[in-house]
């Protein structure tokens, strides 16, 4: 995967507590700890944006859709 270089402004405590990590070994460099920050808001912006949109579903709707797609083809599955 290709990178990029971007220019980023930082408050001077949160530049203070990444350095600190970076430091302990935590994270191999400012731009590696940066990169895992975003990734996992990212990651995480899209898991909440999934479970708004379940949200909207009808749970009892969407049993009764089931129910009624299993009764009209239990006749055409395959025995095992």
């Amino acid at each position: 995967m290709s990178s990029a270089k971007v220019a980023i402004t930082l408050d001077e405590d949160l530049l203070e507590k990444l350095d600190g990590f970076v430091a302990e070994k935590r994270f191999p460099s400012r731009s590696r700890a940066i990169q895992d920050a975003v990734r996992e808001k990212l990651s995480r912006l899209s898991r909440e944006r999934l479970a708004r949109e379940c949200a909207k579903l009808d749970p009892a709707a969407e049993q009764q859709m089931a129910e009624e797609a299993l009764r009209g083809d239990t006749a055409e599955w395959p025995e095992y």
